[in-house]
């Protein structure tokens, strides 16, 4: 069923033929908490015959979203700890994050500010408020890149748009502006001529990080977006999330990354879950994670291995936390493994090189 608008209801789901009807009152409740939104580009790839569909797994709302654990927090990462003024995040000294907008295309049931994301969530920042925040990267010379998220910035129009990185521009000290964004595989045809020349101003590079999970998410029209945004010079990367059930097999991983570097985006991160409330049944744990990204090596090329990392909770920022392939043995001596799990001392016995 072709769908020609967002699904925004529990209803809606069921119209669409995406909910069993018998799971209604479940979605409703899970609606009340957490936002609803599909759009047809991601209702289109929804396998409906398969009840594990890793596509619906990521979109349409689950019971398991109601029950909450005790490592669990309504702000996982730590935004507020470091937001001194509304809309920034200000973590590491040379970049912080200004969050325009808390609305999405579409609503990850996994969402890490799924607390403020959403039609009842915080909302877009007022005239004074991004004032306020415009001001802040202003007075802070150390910032170097301004990082555009929230929600995700491409719902706003290419007006609104224009105009935030028309205000970047008269800072001389930021250079990099960063998006943060599923538009581009989620509704790739809002990815025009009119919203790219948006994302660009005087002085600055600008990159896009695109946010895809599954193989299945890079269509050809996705794949066409990310073309035209290339082609116009903005740089790509990927985000993704290591999540149960939808992409936590190294062969799906695998053509997930090189899907991304085929459509011109260089994999950047793969996150490890981070403990928002209610997505216990998508966590893996870190020593799953790190045979997964341990499979990667060798079994696809060097541009196609993205950093493995987690947000500490608490908001003290990112760490790889890939398992590391040297060991220390020895005054200067290191077992390295390879991609196949071999075992290798370095320098090798009887070797005259220097450690």
């Amino acid at each position: 069923m072709k769908q020609d608008r967002a699904i925004r209801t529990a209803k809606e789901l069921v119209s669409a033929g995406l909910l069993d009807a018998g799971r209604l009152d479940d979605a409703e409740a899970v609606a009340k908490q957490y936002a609803i939104a599909i759009t047809p580009t991601v209702a289109g790839l929804i396998d409906r015959e398969d009840p594990a569909d890793p596509i619906a797994r990521q979109f349409v709302p689950d019971l398991a979203e109601l029950a909450t654990t005790p490592e669990e927090r309504a702000d996982p990462i730590g935004d507020q700890t470091h937001s001194p003024v509304e809309g920034i995040v200000h973590r590491y000294p040379d970049r912080v994050l200004l969050k325009a907008v808390h609305v999405c295309p579409v609503y990850c049931r996994f969402c890490f500010r799924r607390e403020m994301v959403g039609p009842e969530g915080l909302g877009t920042l007022s005239p004074e408020a991004m004032d306020r925040a415009i001001g802040y990267i202003e007075t802070h010379p150390e910032i170097w890149e301004v990082i555009l998220t929230g929600g995700d910035p491409l719902v706003l129009s290419a007006r609104r748009l224009a105009e935030m990185m028309a205000r970047l521009a008269h800072i001389p000290h930021v250079k990099i502006v960063r998006f943060h964004t599923r538009v581009p595989v989620v509704e790739p045809e809002r990815v025009d001529d009119k919203l790219i020349a948006a994302l660009k101003a005087s002085g600055k590079t600008t990159y896009l990080a695109l946010h895809a999970n599954h193989p299945r998410e890079l269509t050809e029209a996705a794949r066409a977006a990310c073309g035209r945004l290339a082609d116009a010079g903005v740089v790509l990367l990927s985000q993704s999330v290591l999540l149960r059930g939808i992409n936590d097999d190294a062969d799906v991983l695998a053509a997930l990354m090189r899907g991304f570097v085929e459509a011109r985006v260089k994999p950047y991160y793969l996150h490890h879950p981070d403990l928002a409330p209610g997505t216990a049944h998508f966590r893996l744990s870190i020593a799953e994670g790190q045979a997964l990204v341990a499979a990667l090596r060798g079994r696809v090329s060097g541009l196609c291995q993205p950093t493995y990392v987690l947000d500490i909770p608490g908001g003290y920022g990112k760490a790889p936390i890939a398992a590391s392939n040297a060991e220390a043995t020895g005054e200067g001596t290191y077992a390295v493994s390879d991609w196949q799990g071999g075992v290798h001392q370095y320098p090798p016995a009887g070797s005259n090189e220097a450690p």
